[in-house]
């Protein structure tokens, strides 16, 4: 993808300018962002995925009585009539269990991968929708089939109505109103808030990219970190704690200084070499989502390309390549066609076929995974 030419999706701009003007600062609408845009799955279909366990997905619905959700995985009984108004089928990741909800994505792909959470799919009936809401991620809300009405507000009161099952907005003043038709789409910073509601039988598709906070991503890096130094003799994991010169005590409860002095020690230790955390972050973006699953193709052939499974994430920095919650060292050609599959998600036979033989036996490990697929047509 070339970032500076403009693109239809949105509205003209190119994907540098559009990072530039809008991302993470302003909304963005755009008509006809996908002309002739068409659902990555039916409406049968999404909901036969509802019913799955390995399927996130949710039921709200809206009543005299209030606010209803429901967890999946859902029957099919237990979805409303679809003459029936107000409600509303959410099913996530749907990226992982559909290939035109994977190539969907593809198009986003000028926002690096490491941002990208999923892709969900929104149906709803007549009037349906969650209520005034904000996000804490970017998203682009592409409209699919049907019609939604968006209401937006700019980022302010935060606070919640309480007693409701669903996080809504107690004071919603939007600013701007637009109807939303099949091609049409939405771009949204976080925070902004805003109501969706279908008029007469609609679905969106959700692109969402989430960013960590510095606590959550802290609490996950510090214990890869801590990990990785049990199994590292070299780095001290096995010196214990002495206290061979304690004295006798009349204050029993309190903290020694030397054992919170080696408290301290045991964390710095673990994050002294720049490194180590920046491959820790490498196989936490990786990291598979929960309830991916990976089943073994056939072996790869000497001449066969490769592609990647569309539940596997693969990324890279200037040292380290990261499949999947793990981590290779690559330099050299190994680097460049690695970082290759990386961009285009496939490599072709001609390429694969350059890799070093310790390289070319990691592919095959992969195929064995199921992280990957033999592509023939990429020979």
């Amino acid at each position: 993808m070339d970032v500076d030419d403009a693109q239809e999706l949105l509205g003209g701009l190119s994907p540098a300018r559009f990072m530039r003007l809008h991302w993470q600062r302003q909304p963005l609408w755009v008509r006809q962002a996908w002309p002739g845009v068409r659902p990555p799955v039916s409406r049968a279909d999404l909901i036969a995925l509802a019913a799955r366990d390995d399927v996130e997905s949710r039921l709200v619905v809206r009543s005299p009585d209030g606010w209803q959700l429901r967890h999946g995985p859902l029957a099919r009984r237990a979805i409303p009539a679809f003459r029936r108004p107000d409600w509303t089928l959410l099913v996530q990741g749907l990226d992982l269990h559909a290939v035109e909800a994977h190539r969907m994505l593809q198009r986003f792909r000028f926002v690096p991968d490491a941002r990208l959470d999923d892709l969900m799919v929104s149906y709803a009936s007549d009037g349906g929708g969650v209520g005034p809401h904000v996000d804490s991620y970017d998203v682009f809300l592409l409209q699919v089939h049907g019609r939604r009405r968006w209401r937006i507000a700019p980022p302010g009161d935060a606070a919640l109505q309480e007693g409701l099952p669903l996080k809504i907005l107690r004071r919603f003043e939007p600013i701007e109103e637009r109807v939303l038709e099949p091609g049409d789409m939405l771009y949204l910073p976080p925070g902004w808030g805003h109501d969706g509601v279908a008029e007469g039988e609609c679905m969106t598709c959700s692109i969402g990219f989430r960013a960590p906070t510095l606590a959550e991503l802290g609490a996950d890096l510090l214990s890869r970190l801590a990990d990785d130094a049990q199994a590292d003799s070299h780095r001290g994991a096995a010196v214990r704690y002495q206290d061979r010169r304690q004295a006798a005590t009349a204050e029993p409860g309190r903290i020694p200084q030397g054992l919170q002095a080696f408290a301290v020690r045991a964390v710095q230790a673990m994050c002294t070499r720049p490194a180590d955390i920046t491959e820790a972050l490498g196989r936490a973006l990786t990291e598979p989502k929960p309830r991916v699953w990976f089943e073994p193709g056939r072996a790869l052939g000497p001449m066969d390309g490769v592609c990647l499974d569309e539940g596997t994430r693969m990324m890279y920095d200037d040292r380290c390549v990261y499949l999947n919650g793990e981590s290779f060292r690559a330099s050299g050609t190994d680097a460049t066609l690695m970082r290759q599959l990386a961009t285009d998600r496939r490599l072709d036979g001609t390429s694969a076929s350059r890799l070093s033989r310790p390289a070319r036996r990691l592919l095959a490990d992969w195929v064995d995974h199921g992280w990957m697929r033999p592509d023939t047509a990429q020979r």
